[in-house]
């Protein structure tokens, strides 16, 4: 079975009508997550908390999707 891993990470943007972060060296990575429920929560949690900065913003990434479990090497492998 294929993991479904979901990354949660955000910080303070530029401006809130965009997702270009202020500071990339002060993103917060909540964490990395076994499924999409356990990140929704996680991500809902960080975003309630934050909730009172308009510039503030967190995001789920689905990292399952940066792999192609059909092809030899994905494209990151071969970066190493």
């Amino acid at each position: 079975m294929a993991q479904r891993l979901h990354l949660v990470f955000g910080g303070e943007l530029i401006d809130p009508t965009k997702n270009a972060f202020k500071d990339v060296n002060d993103i917060h990575v909540v964490g990395i997550f076994p499924d999409y429920e356990s990140a929704y929560n996680a991500w809902k949690s960080e975003a309630q908390r934050t909730v009172d900065n308009a510039h503030m913003r967190y995001f789920i990434a689905h990292l399952h999707r940066l792999r192609d479990e059909e092809a030899a090497a994905s494209s990151t492998e071969e970066l190493g």
